[in-house]
């Protein structure tokens, strides 16, 4: 920079015919200088696991570009100490909510996987009305102030159709009105090499350029190469349970839920896992579970239709015949296979709907579903790929060995989420790390993502 000075000086006593030529020696001296020494800054927000930077930083070493982290923030205990391991001792900002967006370092790109449980299935979908659903306005304030250059945000694909569309029109709104080009696709992780099936909206936004997320390359892969075929394991009292009533071969690829499945779902009924259950007894519940459906019981007791409506003694008389009804019934109930409930009405409070019990409608009998309360709801075949991991069941999930059924290890859940095997989740637990892996962003499908963002 001290050349730079002298010529600067320099200019004062050159004829006035030569400045124009000197001043552009310099300008594109300081030209090359910024393009030798220039890399990509960045901010991680909502930073989980570091899925997002991952994918992100791997981009820009592809593009052979330099690249730096300026800024990161993450509020989940696990998942600083996890991302901190995995950074070399990043330093991790608190909550993005209380801090001025003057006081973060400028920055090239913002990236964002925000929270998803307002608009997912899986959650109330309160979208906006939710506090985290909120957080995308701290995204907005900060886009609105630092001006970079562009953003990548991640959300549940249950964001296009949250709230009829009128929520991703609103933020879609929002961000063109700060002068970026903006595009948006779901993308499902299955179509990158991930051996998982996920989708989730990504939603890109450039000032000078719309980025194109159509006709992307499409890679699958199986669990089949990704399981951890000599890991060691002790078999629980509910895996042995399943390989008594079961053979290897016929529990891949089933699923074990109190729901209708059809012959790839086994039932606690099936296991017994509540106590004795007859023949008799197991057709009942099967009759039960698929005739619970039916939309005629809704208009009978006047509600709107809900799917697994309990039915009163003389409505199952209706297609179960055999004596003893009542007594069959109600020992199911005493086992927990079943339970007595009202009917739920569809009500609408402060534009949220919500079922609450219609009691006007007498109480029937109805499915005990709680699939959550089994140790592992899916068993995964290996040609298979693994079906979205949801933070509440992602350790839940099973894989078939030689040696019987276990529950996939933290390792594997990394695997199926496209993390590299020098990523390590140790020292946190199971449960923890699962709650990570269940929320976490896929580095392959970021990594496609941003190296459109990034190509000039």
């Amino acid at each position: 920079m001290s050349n730079l000075k002298v010529k600067k000086k320099r200019t004062v006593v050159t004829k006035k015919s030569d400045d124009k030529a000197v001043l552009n020696v310099i300008k594109t001296k300081n030209k090359n200088i910024n393009k030798k020494n220039s890399f990509i800054r960045f901010i991680d927000l909502f930073a989980g696991m570091g899925g997002t930077r991952l994918g992100f930083e791997n981009a820009c070493r592809e593009l052979n570009l330099k690249y730096k982290c300026v800024f990161t923030s993450e509020i989940k205990e696990h998942a600083i100490s996890s991302y901190i391991k995995n950074f070399n001792n990043s330093k991790i900002s608190g909550d993005i909510t209380k801090i001025k967006s003057s006081t973060i370092p400028n920055f090239d790109f913002l990236l964002a996987g925000f929270p998803c449980q307002p608009f997912s299935s899986a959650g109330k979908r309160n979208g906006f009305l939710d506090e985290r659903g909120g957080l995308f306005f701290t995204i907005h304030r900060i886009l609105k102030e630092k001006k970079p250059s562009g953003f990548l945000l991640e959300n549940v694909d249950g964001l296009v159709s949250h709230n009829k569309g009128k929520t991703l029109k609103t933020i879609l709104s929002k961000l063109e009105s700060l002068d970026y080009r903006v595009s948006w696709k779901i993308l499902d992780a299955s179509d990158f090499g991930v051996p998982q099936k996920r989708k989730r909206i990504y939603i890109v936004g450039h000032r000078k350029k719309t980025v194109n997320l159509n006709n992307f390359s499409i890679t699958k892969n199986t669990i089949s190469e990704h399981i951890e075929k000599n890991k060691p394991f002790k078999h629980t009292e509910f895996t042995k349970t399943l390989s008594q009533k079961f053979s290897l071969d016929e529990l891949a690829g089933k699923s074990i839920k109190d729901k209708r499945g059809g012959k790839n779902n086994i039932h606690s009924w099936d296991l017994e896992l509540k106590g004795k259950v007859s023949k008799k007894q197991k057709v009942l519940l099967d009759l039960i579970l698929r005739k619970r459906r039916n939309k005629k019981w809704a208009e009978k007791k006047g509600i709107e239709w809900m799917d697994g409506m309990p039915l009163t003694l003389s409505e199952i008389k209706t297609f179960y015949k055999e004596n003893n009804l009542k007594k069959d019934l109600d020992s199911l109930v005493k086992k927990g296979y079943l339970k007595l409930e009202h009917p739920k009405q569809k009500i609408v409070v402060n534009g949220i709907s919500k079922r609450v019990p219609y009691y006007e409608s007498p109480k029937g009998y109805n499915i005990v579903s709680g699939k959550l309360s089994f140790p592992i709801v899916k068993i995964l075949h290996n040609n298979e790929i693994s079906p979205t991991l949801v933070a509440t069941e992602a350790g839940k999930i099973g894989v078939v060995t030689k040696k019987g059924v276990r529950a996939i290890s933290v390792r594997e859940g990394l695997r199926f989420s496209g993390f590299p095997e020098d990523y390590s989740l140790e020292g946190i637990g199971y449960k923890k790390a699962f709650d990570l892996i269940g929320n976490t962003v896929m580095p392959p499908v970021i990594k496609a993502v941003s190296l459109r963002l990034l190509r000039k």
